[in-house]
């Protein structure tokens, strides 16, 4: 007895409500076992792949590469149970399409290959049939219910009317209710630019035009991690927020990280500036709390919420856009231990496979400006945070240094801070002392614990009744 089940796209976490499909692993007709990967799709966070659910055979496939599917509608139907619905050679069959039905032409009867002869050898004619398929799919998704549920079964069975499940690739698309689609690529409206540099396409290539505002401009949709970028910086900008610069020398500190590197604890591991400036961070953030509290809005006003450890987020920048994945309680960390996480977290962001729960919001972000060969910037907030650090590149200068003018390695620090939770003073401390650290990193023996030595214990006091308090 075979079923056919409806694998819709499920919630991929933290609030994402869409996916665009990157690429398909499997497709109509094939085979697959439970939890394989069958798609590739990409929310705004990072890649994903889709395991099956199912065991079973690949009845359709809702989707094509590029497009963008909401959480909750179909992406691939199976076939399940004894009957896989295929024919005695293996072969999924591909069903006539009733007389009269829209889009339907007797002239492209499938082929034993499961194609129809139309799609191997295409022609005018076939092309005019399928737009007018199209038209007519496109006319017949008015009648479809306003909640975008089909006549579907909620198993994934075919409606009522008799209508077969669209396979991808064989003919004209029927109109199916919550069917992704892919985004319109119009072209955009410039506007009046005074020294005619974006000028509007010649009426007779107005349909060249299409994606592009004029000669040698591009356009293309804003999707994926870019989006959600951007909706980030959109929201950091109505955060009320503020920087402060220090450039301090950092010749000793380096001259430390040569002999670290050289350690046998810290081989296999790479130990850069970046991950002696975030153990610093971790070690430092104790000391001034508010680094360590978040601005939150509930139903009861903002709340300043304040925890014990330091989640840290490091700026990584992909061939997808900037993603910030975050290491969890990271100043329970060693020096090696922080290297290793901020290696491995680097790596799988540029893979694109990090995952939603490392992508969280932390408590202060560490952005490396310096590699692109800058001495600083100013960076602003990730929304949800509190402080993000920007660090610029080491560079020789003339430095003051032991009464004298010398040839010292220094660096630039900007630490951009949420004004609600962060008083100019609190930042400008911080920043203070992380400078002195990198300065001085003897001074990390300074770090920790507390200046007060315990009480001493209370002595033990003896009742003179009693017969202990009687020698003998």
């Amino acid at each position: 007895m075979s079923a056919q089940e409806v694998f819709r796209l499920p919630d991929l976490g933290e609030g994402l409500t869409e996916s665009e499909v990157v690429e398909w692993r499997v497709a109509v007709g094939d085979v697959v076992t439970l939890n394989q990967v069958i798609a590739e799709v990409e929310t705004a966070k990072a890649m994903v792949e889709l395991p099956s659910p199912v065991a079973g055979r690949i009845t359709a496939l809702h989707a094509e590469e590029g497009d963008v599917v909401q959480v909750g509608e179909p992406l691939v139907t199976f076939t399940t149970g004894d009957d896989d619905g295929t024919d005695d050679d293996g072969v999924a069959p591909v069903e006539q399409p009733a007389a009269g039905a829209t889009g339907a032409d007797p002239a492209s009867a499938a082929t034993p290959s499961g194609r129809s002869s139309d799609l191997a050898a295409p022609s005018a004619a076939s092309a005019e049939r399928a737009a007018t398929g199209r038209s007519s799919a496109g006319a017949a998704s008015d009648g479809a219910a306003p909640n975008g549920s089909s006549s579907s079964s909620a198993n994934g069975t075919s409606s009522s009317d008799g209508a077969q499940p669209n396979l991808v690739g064989y003919g004209a698309r029927p109109a199916r209710a919550g069917r992704a689609t892919r985004r319109p690529r119009r072209p955009v409206e410039m506007p009046p630019d005074p020294f005619g540099r974006h000028r509007a396409p010649a009426a007779g290539r107005a349909s060249e035009g299409a994606g592009r505002a004029g000669a040698g401009e591009m356009r293309e949709p804003v999707r994926g991690v870019r989006r959600h970028t951007a909706a980030a910086m959109v929201a950091s900008a109505t955060i009320p927020q503020a920087t402060v610069h220090l450039t301090c020398d950092v010749t000793d500190v380096l001259d430390l990280l040569d002999r670290l590197r050289a350690h046998p604890r810290a081989a296999g591991t790479r130990l850069t500036v970046l991950t002696l400036v975030a153990r610093a961070v971790c070690g430092l953030a104790p000391q001034h709390p508010a680094l360590l509290t978040r601005w939150v809005e509930s139903d009861d006003g903002p709340e300043l919420v304040r925890t014990g450890h330091v989640d840290l987020g490091i700026a990584v920048a992909t061939d997808r856009g900037l993603v910030v994945p975050h290491v969890v309680e990271a100043d329970t960390l060693s020096l090696v231990g922080l290297g290793r996480a901020l290696a491995d977290l680097t790596a799988t962001a540029r893979a694109g496979r990090s995952t939603p729960q490392s992508l969280r919001p932390g408590h202060l972000t560490l952005t490396n400006v310096g590699v692109f060969g800058v001495d600083a910037g100013t960076p602003l907030l990730n929304p949800g945070e509190t402080a993000i650090l920007g660090i610029g590149q080491t560079v020789r200068r003339p430095w003051e240094h032991d009464g004298d003018v010398a040839l010292r390695r220094v660096m630039t620090l900007s630490l951009t801070f949420d004004h609600r939770v962060v008083d100019g003073e609190q930042g400008a401390l911080f920043l203070r002392d992380l400078g002195a650290l990198l300065g001085d990193p003897g001074l990390a023996l300074l770090l920790g614990g507390t200046d007060d030595p315990p009480p001493a214990p209370p002595s033990p006091r003896f009742d003179v009744a009693s017969p202990a308090a009687v020698t003998r």
